[in-house]
């Protein structure tokens, strides 16, 4: 049985200017994501695997094509909806973890639930990812694997149904990243989310339930 489609592109297309130079960021994507996959995106940097993620999360649009999530055309959506759709259906996991210096990691992922409609606790979220007996700590005193799991747990508290990942082991080390890696897959199990991820490792490629080449801002390859 075939999942539900959760993203549908049609000839997306992104281009920017930058004074005299137009940049071709994706040259016509067409591309369907369903429920529950766990999908990684490979290429090179200047691919435009972050371009497609950032549109497919609402974070930026597109020069030309459609982009539908479920059954919602996000091209025609404004700024409030987009906001809207960001709030309630996405969560994001950056390389860099962007948490706030001066608070604690409850008090990190608490920031999300203020802004969601039906958010988990910050205590259920750290302990989803392995951290309830460290919520009381500071980011300086994590590590930087552990930092990177309260901004999981922040990008889980909203109960998004797609998690978007750019780079998100970019910055850690193989035993860290291989933990990370793992966490991705027990949210996929548990949750049954859709989680896309942009990155260069190619053992969680291999792991993955398909794998898309980007080039040139185009899908050269899927397996």
């Amino acid at each position: 049985m075939v999942s539900e489609i959760v993203f549908r592109t049609i000839g997306l297309t992104k281009i920017y200017t930058m004074g005299q130079v137009r940049v071709h960021a994706l040259r016509g994507i067409d591309l369907e994501l369903h429920a529950g996959e766990l999908v990684v995106l490979l290429g090179a940097s200047g691919s435009g695997k972050s371009t497609l993620v950032n549109i497919l999360g609402g974070l930026d649009t597109a020069t030309d094509g459609k982009v539908f999530y479920r059954e919602k055309d996000l091209t025609r959506a404004n700024d409030r909806e987009l906001t809207e759709y960001r709030r309630h259906h996405v969560g994001f996991v950056f390389q860099f973890y962007n948490l706030i210096p001066s608070l604690t990691a409850r008090e990190n992922v608490a920031i999300v639930t203020e802004i969601a409609t039906d958010p988990m606790t910050p205590e259920d979220a750290l302990d989803i990812v392995g951290l309830g007996n460290r919520k009381d700590h500071f980011p300086a005193q994590l590590s930087g694997g552990e930092q990177q799991r309260v901004a999981v747990a922040r990008a889980l508290v909203n109960n998004p149904s797609v998690i978007l990942a750019d780079e998100p082991s970019g910055n850690l080390d193989t035993e860290n990243k291989n933990e990370l890696h793992k966490l991705f897959f027990k949210l996929r199990d548990t949750f049954g989310q859709t989680i896309i991820i942009v990155t260069h490792d190619r053992q969680l490629a291999g792991m993955s339930d398909r794998i898309l080449q980007i080039k040139d801002g185009l899908i050269i390859n899927e397996s």
